[in-house]
């Protein structure tokens, strides 16, 4: 059977890096096994699901290229045939009718408690052969609970994780139908999976509770469970779990601060998964070499930092032409008109840049006036280089507009005013481009018009 995996997201919140990570490899998996990844969106909590999370999931997977090959399928389309196998369940007798009131639950755990035991459901209703049920109570829809086996264990091999056995014991009988008779969900979820075809199931250790759960139902539909690789989780620069509550971002502001997708692919693979020692890597090498027995067993740390600098190598790696596409849209929702320099400014600034959003902040200064701060234009702006400047623009009146030319001016000014290279460059940096540190002097100015470089030094 060809693979098949699946990223299974609750649009109740916006998706984070630990969130996508449990798209990435599956995605990746499907991809380098040459098999399908399908897209399902669990939307059973209505309460807490929007449709503007579920929009921030299909963006953020689309920016990462995460592309799908079947869906998004939502569950709460799928109900008629939820309930239809949950009446298939029943006749089976693997499922039974329980009345037990939520107050009778919690005073039941605050016994069970008491006594220092476990809090479970104790059986109360669950239909044995020789036992007397109590009475039905009028007026009450009771829940439908899964007979969980009373002996024997759960066990299956992990990808992760490897071996992981569960005593039936340790499990009560699971709610699988709200009084409503809206399914819960781990039944929706092992029903998509066997309608679905799910091969492999690739998603966060915070399921691990989840899965002998989950076996239980795929057995008793007769069906065989998928493989399991459970990810350990993704864990804060603080070393807490990566959340909302914990300073989490949607995956759509890294797009917006101007990330690349090809680093943020990158970098995300690297957070519990490892080719050797390779760090930096195009999305096809990780395709090609992505495995499931390659993943991390511990938790993984977001690092900023360590993105950032990803990115700028992702970023130095790039054409300044493919540059300028991304920083002219950026330029464009600003307002800011560019023109052909821009491809060649790309290029030159990209070096010193982390992100596209710090290189259209440098392109930006060509095509409108800076203001240098005053301390800038104190400290390198002084009486005694004025006349430096005026040699310069006079050098740069009638010489060819390029930066061979424009070199040989600066040489010429720094001979006859007895300068050194910094006395002449900081300052017109800083009336050029607002700062003292740039790029080389003759690159910079030569992609400048020639008329602004004149306006800015004779401001």
């Amino acid at each position: 059977m060809s693979t098949r995996t699946r990223f299974a997201p609750s649009p109740t919140g916006f998706i984070h890096l630990g969130n996508i990570r449990s798209a990435l490899y599956p995605w990746a998996f499907a991809r380098a096994t040459g098999g399908k990844f399908i897209l399902r969106i669990e939307d059973t909590d209505v309460d807490r699901s929007s449709q503007e999370a579920v929009d921030v999931i299909l963006q953020g997977m689309s920016w990462l290229g995460l592309t799908h090959d079947e869906g998004p399928f939502y569950q709460m389309q799928r109900m008629d045939r939820y309930k239809q196998v949950l009446a298939q369940l029943q006749a089976l007798g693997f499922v039974y009718p329980c009345y037990m009131s939520v107050a009778e639950l919690d005073a039941l755990r605050e016994r069970q408690m008491a006594a220092k035991e476990k809090p479970r459901y104790d059986g109360t209703w669950r239909p044995e052969p020789g036992k007397t049920l109590p009475p039905i109570p009028a007026g009450v829809q009771p829940v439908l609970r899964f007979k969980t086996p009373q002996t024997g264990t759960v066990t299956w091999n992990d990808k992760v994780k490897g071996l992981i056995e569960i005593s039936n014991h340790e499990l009560d009988d699971l709610v699988i139908a709200r009084p409503d008779g809206t399914p819960t969900y781990n039944f929706c979820v092992v029903v998509d999976d066997i309608d679905m075809a799910i091969t492999h199931v690739i998603r966060g250790d915070d399921h691990v509770n989840n899965t002998p759960r989950q076996i239980h139902i795929f057995q008793a539909l007769g069906h065989p469970p998928p493989v399991y690789a459970h990810l350990p989780t993704v864990l804060n620069e603080q070393g807490e779990k990566l959340s909302k509550r914990n300073g989490a971002k949607a995956v759509t502001q890294f797009r917006d601060e101007g990330f690349l997708p090809e680093a943020m692919v990158n970098y995300l693979a690297r957070l519990g998964w490892s080719h050797g020692d390779d760090e930096i890597f195009s999305r096809e090498q990780f395709v090609q070499w992505f495995n499931l027995d390659h993943l991390g067993k511990s938790a993984a740390q977001f690092d900023e930092a360590k993105l950032r600098w990803v990115n700028a190598q992702h970023l130095k790696a790039m054409s300044g032409v493919a540059l300028a596409e991304l920083v002219q849209s950026q330029l464009s929702a600003k307002g800011i008109a560019t023109d052909h320099r821009l491809p060649d400014i790309c290029e030159l600034f990209k070096d010193r840049c982390d992100t596209t959003v710090e290189l259209a902040d440098w392109a930006a200064r060509f095509y409108q006036p800076v203001t240098p701060s005053s301390e800038e234009l104190a400290l390198h702006v002084t009486p005694a280089i004025r006349p430096a400047l005026e040699a310069l623009v006079d050098g740069l009146q009638t010489v060819d507009w390029d930066k061979a030319a424009v070199s040989s001016v600066i040489k010429n000014v720094l001979q006859a005013q007895g300068l050194k290279m910094p006395q002449l460059a900081m300052p017109v940096r800083v009336l050029l481009l607002g700062t003292p540190q740039t790029p080389s002097l003759d690159a910079v100015i030569s992609l400048f018009k020639r008329e602004e470089v004149f306006s800015r030094l004779q401001s």
